[in-house]
C-alpha cells in the first residue's frame, strides 16, 4: 500500500480522502485539534482538547468537517479561537459576551496589531500581567515562592505581607522551617501593593476576602455534585464548569462597581 501522504501544517498523516492535490488542497493549509491544541499551548498552558470542544459545542467554533468527521481548522478557526481564549484570560469575559466580541468584528483573521500609545517597556510590562493571569488556575497552585522570592517580584513591604496573613487575605505554607507562598498568593501580594499607593491596608481587605468566601461557597454549592463524582470526566467537566462561572462572576462585580462607581462620579 502507498504511504499516507504527510501534511507539514498538521504534523501527521491526512485524514483518508484529504492527500494533496485537486480541489482538497486546501486541506494542508488546515490543523487538526490535536495540532491546535499543541500549538496553543505555550500562550495558553490550560488548552485541551475537551475545551476545543467545547466551545464547539457553544456555538464559538466551527471548524470544518470532512465526510469521515475529522474536525479541521483553518488559520482563521484558530485566530479566532486565540481571540476566545484571550478574551477569557485577560478580560475575565464569559462566554455570551465573548459571542458578542465575536460578532461584532473581534478575532478576524489577521496579525494582531503593536499597541497604540504604549512604549516597550509598556508594552513588556502589559505582556508580562497577561503572563501572570494564565498562571493562575483553579486546577494548579503552580509554582511556590519563598517570601524573600515574593518580595522581590512584587516590590511589597515584607510587613505588608505578615499583615495578609494575619488578616487571613493569604496564608502561605510551612515547609522546613520556611514559608512559601504560591502563584495565586504572589499576585494578591502585587495586587495589594498597588492598593497600598492610595492607602489601602490589610485591615480594608477583609471586605474583600469575605465577599470571595461567599462566592467560592455559592459556586461550590451550584457544583458539589458533580465535583464530588467519582466519574474523572465528570469531575473535569465541572472544574471547567467552575471556572467558567468564576469569570462570569468577575464580570458581574465589575459591572456592578462601575455602575456605582458612575454614581459617586456623577455621571
Amino acid at each position: 500500500m502507498a504511504p499516507v501522504p504527510l501534511d507539514p501544517t498538521i504534523g501527521g498523516a491526512l485524514p483518508p480522502g484529504l492527500q494533496p492535490g485537486g480541489s482538497r488542497a486546501r486541506a494542508q493549509k488546515s490543523m487538526t485539534i490535536g495540532a491546535v491544541c499543541k500549538a496553543l499551548a505555550q500562550e495558553f498552558p490550560d488548552i485541551s482538547i475537551s475545551k476545543i470542544r467545547y466551545l464547539e459545542d457553544q456555538k464559538l467554533l466551527t471548524p470544518r468537517r470532512t465526510p469521515g468527521g475529522y474536525r479541521l481548522y483553518s488559520s482563521g478557526d484558530v485566530q479566532r479561537l486565540r481571540t476566545i481564549l484571550r478574551l477569557q484570560r485577560d478580560e475575565f469575559l464569559p462566554l455570551r459576551v465573548i459571542r458578542q466580541e465575536l460578532a461584532g468584528g473581534a478575532g478576524a483573521e489577521e496579525e494582531e496589531p503593536e499597541p497604540r500609545g504604549e512604549s516597550g517597556a509598556e508594552a513588556a510590562e502589559a505582556e508580562k500581567r497577561r503572563r501572570r493571569r494564565s498562571s493562575v488556575s483553579v486546577r494548579e497552585t503552580g509554582a511556590l515562592y519563598s517570601l524573600d522570592d515574593v518580595v522581590e517580584d512584587t516590590r511589597a513591604d515584607p510587613r505588608m505581607v505578615a499583615e495578609l496573613e494575619e488578616y487571613g487575605v493569604i496564608r502561605g505554607e510551612q515547609r522546613a522551617g520556611t514559608k512559601y507562598y504560591d502563584e495565586t498568593e504572589r499576585e494578591i501580594v502585587r495586587a495589594v501593593t498597588e492598593l497600598a499607593r492610595y492607602g489601602v491596608g490589610g485591615r480594608n481587605l477583609r471586605a474583600f476576602r469575605t465577599s470571595a468566601d461567599r462566592e467560592s461557597a455559592l459556586l461550590q454549592q451550584i457544583l458539589a455534585p458533580a465535583l464530588r463524582s467519582r466519574n474523572a470526566d465528570r469531575r473535569k467537566e465541572a472544574v471547567e464548569a467552575l471556572e467558567n462561572l468564576a469569570a462570569v462572576t468577575t464580570h458581574l462585580k465589575h459591572l456592578l462597581l462601575i455602575r456605582d462607581l458612575r454614581k459617586i462620579a456623577g455621571s
